[in-house]
């Protein structure tokens, strides 16, 4: 019974990690989108925070999405006075996302999918090879 525990654990992991990667996705995907005017923001980077949660038909703790926030951080600044978003300074506000940290999160969350898979794996042959020594 603790292999099935190990995998549901796993598949939750599998998950949680499948949920960053879309806002990863989204991040790069709206990096280099600024506001129509001088008064609208441009896209804020998101950001996903995990939470332990107690399942308690396994009583095992499991990860979960807790939330999905905006970076605060500062926006970057872009002169070019001929853009419909430029201020009375000619300065562009532009995204927050760093596509160079938003590629790191990418492997991170890749290389902890698969380790999540890997442990999937491992559970399922060891539950056939328990069935092949009962037979």
């Amino acid at each position: 019974m603790d292999l099935l525990k190990s995998i549901k654990m796993a598949a939750a992991g599998m998950k949680a990690q499948g949920e960053r990667m879309r806002v990863i996705s989204e991040n790069l995907a709206n990096k280099d989108s600024v506001g129509r005017t001088a008064d609208e923001d441009p896209y804020r980077r998101k950001i996903v925070t995990f939470k332990n949660t107690l399942d308690r038909e396994m009583n095992a703790k499991k990860v979960e999405v807790d939330k999905i926030t905006e970076d605060k951080s500062e926006f970057g600044m872009k002169f070019d006075p001929s853009h419909p978003a430029a201020d009375e300074d000619g300065y562009v506000k532009t995204p927050n996302v760093n596509s160079l940290v938003e590629l790191m999160d990418m492997k991170e969350t890749q290389r902890s999918y698969q380790a999540n898979l890997k442990t999937i794996e491992a559970s399922k042959r060891m539950v056939a090879q328990t069935l092949d020594i009962l037979r």
